[in-house]
């Protein structure tokens, strides 16, 4: 596990893919719920000015995004999608992209191939762009499930967290260490 020492450009090239959580990467998490619409989405400090970097850095930027909310009747799918088109839009307008959202609205106890950190999402992403190569592929997230599925497919992994406790636990999995997603495109 590495913290903040390695410059990542030194590593990725143009043909390099990214793949990032949601809650807790792109917006606060609301511990405890789910957001279930716009108004509650707030952008994490930083993220959209990050966002306009990382679009020049990456061939493609994917979200891949567990919403069990969904399966809990807690919202519908037009709901999340509602979120994503707004959030895509924010960003986009601050410079950014997002190639594609995907999100799994199953149930943790449904042993869902979709649902992280099993690998159904990342091979979604790949039939939607056939050039995405896994090893050449960054994971980036705040939660063991994120890293797993990095793991699975041969992917960096990139732990957000300023909590070393969560990082210890985690640690065989974890390549990088950034405190936020502005912080990990700056070491860009």
């Amino acid at each position: 596990m590495k913290e903040h020492k390695m410059i990542l450009s030194d590593l990725i090239g143009s043909d390099w893919s990214l793949f990032l959580d949601r809650d807790g990467v792109i917006n606060r998490r609301i511990e405890g719920d789910y957001v279930r619409r716009w108004n509650q989405f707030e952008f994490l400090p930083g993220v959209l000015e990050s966002m306009n970097k990382i679009a020049t850095v990456f061939r493609r930027i994917l979200i891949v995004s567990n919403q069990q909310g969904i399966s809990k009747g807690l919202m519908t799918d037009e709901n999340v999608q509602q979120i994503h088109m707004q959030m895509q839009k924010e960003i986009e307008i601050a410079g950014g992209r997002i190639d594609a959202v995907l999100y799994c609205g199953d149930s943790s106890d449904d042993q869902s191939f979709f649902r992280k950190p099993n690998i159904g999402m990342a091979l979604q992403a790949r039939k939607l762009f056939p050039e995405i190569r896994f090893k050449k592929s960054i994971m980036v997230g705040d939660s063991l499930s994120d890293m797993i599925f990095g793991k699975k497919l041969g992917m960096k992994t990139v732990f957000l967290s300023a909590d070393l406790l969560r990082i210890r636990r985690a640690h065989k999995t974890i390549n990088y260490v950034y405190e936020d997603l502005k912080t990990f495109a700056e070491y860009l």
